[in-house]
């Protein structure tokens, strides 16, 4: 199958003009010109030692914009997965087993407003469940009991950003689940009152990831095999021994 067929499926599907600006979306190669694809390998993150181990035929689909030119053919997708109704949020938001009721940030479109009818202890241990205690940290006033009525998810980076945790309580939301909290951030949401549920930012995407490739999947004009590979996180833990 022709790479650029793929590519004009995959806009239909999940239109570039979605992106938010300056996002680096689309074909990440010197050509595709007559490319015969054989397989489509979809990935969080494409990292040059991976880029030199798949085949000749292989296509990246890759949902972060890699940070050199890549040998393989590599296709991104996405603020506009994250945007698109069914996209990563949404399907975040099934994941975590919530209704999403409306957009949370209105200007970009980014994340959803979900209601809930669970308490914080029970949201804690649903959260945990799903992505590993490992991965989860909270900054929260003490009040386990306390019910979550309407939630704000942003799949990937929401919490490293001020303007969006200012948002959540400008919102009225009961606690703010997304990834990449630092340190300022949780003061701030100390501060401010305001729930945050903190997943790693590879995790909370997974569910995302795996809604991207499903959808190629059950596209019926796609005729290669299509699949999913976790490169996991882009870093190493120190174990006490080295």
């Amino acid at each position: 199958m022709f790479a650029n067929d793929i590519f004009n499926i995959i806009d239909e599907l999940v239109p570039r003009s979605y992106a938010l600006k300056n996002d680096n979306v689309g074909y990440f190669s010197k050509t595709y010109e007559n490319l015969d694809i054989k397989n489509i390998k979809v990935l969080m993150d494409l990292l040059p030692e991976d880029d030199l181990k798949f085949d000749e035929g292989d296509l990246v689909i890759s949902h972060h914009p890699p940070l050199f030119l890549p040998k393989t053919p590599t296709y991104v997708v996405h603020s506009n997965w994250d945007i698109i109704n069914g996209g990563s949020n949404d399907a975040l938001a099934y994941y975590l087993g919530l209704k999403p009721i409306s957009i949370f940030h209105k200007q970009t479109g980014i994340g959803r407003i979900c209601s809930s009818t669970k308490s914080l202890d029970q949201f804690l241990s649903l959260v945990c469940y799903k992505f590993g205690p490992e991965n989860v940290r909270l900054v929260h006033d003490g009040d386990f009991d306390k019910m979550l009525r309407k939630i704000a998810i942003v799949s990937g980076f929401g919490l490293s950003s001020k303007e969006f945790i200012k948002l959540a309580k400008d919102r009225s939301v009961d606690a703010f689940v997304s990834g990449d909290l630092n340190h300022s951030n949780a003061i701030l949401a100390k501060k401010l009152g305001v729930t945050l549920i903190d997943v790693s930012h590879h995790i909370i995407e997974l569910p995302g990831l795996f809604a991207f490739t499903q959808l190629l999947k059950n596209n019926d004009v796609i005729d290669v095999p299509v699949e999913m590979v976790d490169t996991g996180v882009p870093w190493k833990y120190i174990s006490a021994d080295f």
